[in-house]
């Protein structure tokens, strides 16, 4: 089978328009199908990639033109021909997020799903990218940043040719274009280039290469234990550094993030901020993802389906275990303290009680329903839905305490993730791919550990009961307990959208606000008389004991409306992890467990 041979070039930067030139030597004689993605994965949405081509036109290799035509919202189908077949096409790039493209005159990026079509029937063959330089003076100092293995003399980090083996490796390697800071370090041997696009003052690159070593180092052991090989020859950390945002997206040898400007390292400060480390936080999240989800898969993702959703129960095993281990590693490399990782949990053990979505709908469920719930949140997500992360994050935790628990520290939760790694993930893209079954996870723990979990698994994974993680903290001399905020205020049992307006964005289920006829989208204008804003709410209500009855005047599609309210009792500010038992057993469970 022939190449596919593709060009790429940042056509009209201004205008956030790449050309695309696709070229198929050998088409199918009764005329070639294409069809762009139309979701990428790692984000379990349908985005409709193919709503940003603008222009498409087929020739043939005489350069005349060839009938194509659109058959869905995602394909097309050209006339046969004999000969090459070339498509060219527009894209319109201006999502400033990780999971498509976006491109102006500062700088550029793009994952393939967005901007790549592929040639029905020719998806196993070797694809080739021509990456270009745009036109002008201005993007002479601009440059390249991918995983994508370099072809034909194209040096690092150049504009040229780029080879991938087949078309989901073609898609699993994003690039980004332009100007950018750039450093390097090895974990275990292998080269680790981080590139930083986005203007950053006085980033402390040598800080951030070191504290990411540890991280991937501890990463590529806890996999590894003995030869300590990385399952990839390179890996690329690309940020793209802006005003106000965060997110991550997993490759197999890189990621693309996006994250306030201010959370990066800067020279000369030496402190742990929390905007750094969450930021460590997220690139630990995503450089976990290349064992777990980018080798180790749900049988249901071998092969993806681009074309359609791709439904599996299991997400709270990839993401909700990444999302576990995420911060653990940071405790186990040494940047943060165990007081820090406690203070981390406790937050997600809030988050997660918070929601009574928790009551309703099990991890497993939540992974199911991600298409059209997870990514599709509303006003009432707290009150409907738990997330796979955050929630799938405790279960993770609560199997790791009771394995430990019931093996005396000799077994874990990581050789739980070493098993799926030597049978899934280790050899998944040589020879025949397997994926984990959706029923296959609470033997494969059994195998790993001897322990059965029963009751345990059944109410984590498909119950909607809250964990047992006081009871389970205990062995480890850990306490776990909710704590109200000092000086605390009565609850409306909602919160604000945020900014000048007293705006309702959530209103939680049997709460306050809720019982009063309130609703998310109401605009709070005074409470007994006084005029609320955005920025005084917290004042007023700090006024009032739990069980006060109060009036509230409130704006709802610019009706007024009066509602007679009981306050609730103070929020718990948050959950707590502190050490209470410091005998020898409990502080060995402990240490074995945080510092694995």
């Amino acid at each position: 089978m022939k190449p596919i041979r593709y060009t790429i070039v940042p056509k009209n930067p201004a205008a956030h328009l790449f050309e695309v030139t696709l070229t198929v030597e050998d088409p199918a004689p009764d005329g070639q199908r294409f069809m762009l993605p139309v979701w990428i994965p790692g984000s379990y949405m349908v985005r409709e990639f193919a709503r940003n081509i603008v222009t498409l036109r087929a020739t043939n290799e005489a350069g005349r033109k060839v009938r194509i035509s659109k058959t869905d919202k995602h394909s097309w189908q050209a006339a046969p021909v004999k000969g090459a077949l070339t498509l060219r096409y527009e894209v319109y790039a201006w999502d400033m997020s990780v999971r498509a493209a976006h491109l102006d005159d500062t700088g550029g990026f793009f994952n393939g799903t967005s901007v790549f079509l592929s040639a029905h029937g020719h998806e196993d063959a070797q694809h080739i990218v021509d990456i270009q330089r745009p036109d002008g003076h201005a993007f002479r100092h601009w440059r390249v940043a991918t995983a994508l293995p370099e072809a034909r003399g194209t040096k690092r980090y150049g504009f040229g040719d780029y080879a991938a083996a087949n078309y989901d490796e073609l898609i699993d390697h994003p690039v980004t274009l332009g100007e950018f800071t750039l450093a390097s370090f090895k974990a275990h041997g292998v080269p680790h280039d981080i590139v930083i696009a986005g203007r950053v003052v006085a980033l402390d690159t040598e800080r951030l290469s070191k504290d990411l070593q540890k991280i991937c180092e501890a990463q590529i052991a806890l996999f590894e234990p003995r030869t300590k090989r990385a399952p990839m020859e390179r890996y690329v950390f690309m940020t793209q550094a802006v005003s106000d945002g965060y997110g991550g997206l997993e490759h197999r040898a890189s990621t693309a993030l996006i994250c306030n400007r201010t959370d990066l390292p800067v020279k000369g400060k030496a402190e742990m901020t929390d905007g750094y480390r969450t930021y460590l936080g997220l690139c630990s999240h995503e450089y976990f993802h290349t064992w777990n989800v980018k080798r180790i898969k749900p049988a249901a993702f071998v092969p993806y389906d681009l074309a359609t959703e791709d439904y599996t129960s299991l997400l709270w095993l990839f993401e909700g275990f990444t999302s576990y281990y995420d911060d653990l590693m940071l405790v186990r490399s040494g940047l943060i303290s165990v007081d820090d990782y406690f203070g981390l949990v406790g937050k997600t053990v809030g988050g997660v009680l918070r929601g009574a979505g928790r009551l309703k709908q099990s991890v497993a469920e939540s992974s199911f329903d991600a298409w059209v719930k997870y990514y599709r949140q509303d006003e009432n997500a707290a009150n409907a839905i738990v997330s796979y992360y955050t929630k799938g994050s405790l279960v993770a935790l609560a199997f790791d305490l009771a394995i430990r628990t019931e093996t005396s520290g000799r077994k874990s939760l990581d050789d739980v993730m070493r098993l799926l790694w030597q049978r899934y993930g280790r050899d998944f893209y040589r020879g025949k791919p397997v994926g984990v079954g959706e029923d296959d996870v609470e033997a494969l723990i059994t195998e790993a550990t001897g322990v059965e979990l029963g009751a345990l698994f059944a109410d984590a994974v498909r119950g909607t009961r809250d964990l047992p993680l006081a009871t389970l903290f205990e062995p480890f001399g850990v306490k776990l307990e909710g704590e109200p905020e000092r000086g605390a205020k009565p609850s409306l049992g909602a919160r604000l959208r945020g900014g000048a307006e007293a705006a309702l964005a959530v209103v939680y289920e049997g709460g306050a606000a809720q019982k009063a006829g309130l609703s998310a989208g109401d605009v709070l204008i005074a409470l007994d008389g006084l005029r609320v804003t955005g920025g005084n709410l917290d004042t007023l209500l700090s006024r009032y004991q739990p069980g006060a009855k109060v009036d509230i005047h409130a704006f709802r599609r610019d009706e007024l409306r009066v509602a007679r309210l009981t306050l609730d009792a103070p929020d718990i500010a948050r959950y707590k992890l502190s050490v209470t038992d410091k005998r020898p057993a409990s502080r060995t469970l402990r240490d074995r467990w945080l510092a694995a």
